[in-house]
C-alpha cells in the first residue's frame, strides 16, 4: 500500500517489575498499519497480545520504544493530547461488549459520539447508519438483555467506529461467541472495516479467522514474526 502508515510501533518494549526481578512481556517490536489494511495479532494467552494493544491504544506506555499516531510521537505529546487521540483516532472492540445495560442499541452508539460534542440528531443518524450496515436495523430500539450474544457484539463495534476512528484495536472481539455466531460477527466486522478503510489491528486465537485477514503478526518467543498464523517463520 503507497499510503502512510497510520500506526506505527517502533522497537517497544514492555516489562513489569515482578517480586526482587523484572518480567520481560515483549522486546524490540516494530510494526506499521495503514488504512485500509486488516492484521491478526496471534498468541497464546500470555504472550503480551493485550499489552501490546492497550501500548498501541495509548492506554499504557512502552517500556522503551516509540508508538506513533499518525505521525506523531506518543512519548512528546501532553496526556490532553493522548486523550484527545484515544476519543477521536482509536476505537476499541473487547472481548465482552461492555454495553450500558439501561440503554438501547442506538443510544449506546450515540453516547461516545455526544461525548465527542457531536449534535444528537447528527449522533442518531450515523448510528443508526453503522448499526444498519451490521444487520441490526431491527434492533435498534431494543437494550443489550434483548440481544443475542452476537448482537450485543455488534452493537459494540458499531460503538467503536461511531467517532470515525482512523484505527481500530479488537481484542478477542469473538472470544465469548460460539463458532457460527464468531463468522458472522467477523464477516460484519471485516466488511465495515473495509467500507470505512480503517486500519485495524485484531487480537485472536481463532487461526481459521487469522487466515482471512490481510497477514498476521505471531508472537514467538517474546518477539512479534510475521507469515503464517500457524507457525512463526521469519521475524519482521
Amino acid at each position: 500500500m503507497s499510503s502512510a502508515p497510520v500506526l506505527q510501533l517502533l522497537d517497544v518494549a514492555r516489562s513489569y517489575l515482578q517480586g526482587t526481578g523484572t518480567l520481560e512481556v515483549f522486546r524490540g517490536i516494530s510494526l506499521s498499519l495503514r488504512p485500509g489494511e486488516l492484521v491478526a495479532l496471534v498468541g497464546p494467552s500470555g504472550a503480551g497480545k493485550s499489552s501490546l494493544l492497550h501500548m498501541a491504544g495509548l492506554l499504557e506506555a512502552p517500556t522503551r520504544g516509540e508508538v506513533v499516531i499518525d505521525g506523531l510521537a506518543a512519548s512528546a505529546l501532553p496526556d490532553q493530547e493522548r486523550t484527545r487521540i484515544r476519543r477521536d483516532t482509536i476505537g476499541f472492540v473487547y472481548q465482552a461488549h461492555h454495553l450500558l445495560p439501561e440503554f438501547s442499541a442506538l443510544e449506546n452508539v450515540v453516547i461516545p459520539q455526544r461525548i465527542a460534542g457531536k449534535s444528537r440528531g447528527a449522533a442518531e443518524s450515523d448510528a443508526t447508519r453503522l448499526l444498519v450496515h451490521l444487520g441490526l436495523g431491527q434492533r435498534l430500539t431494543h437494550r443489550p438483555s434483548q440481544l443475542s450474544g452476537g448482537e450485543q457484539q455488534r452493537v459494540a463495534i458499531a460503538r467503536a467506529l461511531a467517532n470515525r476512528p482512523r484505527i481500530l484495536l479488537a481484542d478477542e472481539p469473538t472470544g465469548n461467541l460460539d463458532g457460527r455466531t464468531a463468522a458472522g460477527v467477523f464477516a460484519s466486522l471485516v466488511a465495515l472495516v473495509r467500507a470505512e478503510g480503517l486500519a485495524a489491528l485484531i487480537a485472536t486465537h481463532n487461526l481459521e479467522l487469522a487466515e482471512r485477514m490481510d497477514r498476521s503478526l505471531v508472537f514467538h518467543d517474546g518477539q512479534l514474526v510475521e507469515g503464517d498464523a500457524h507457525a512463526a517463520h521469519a521475524p519482521i
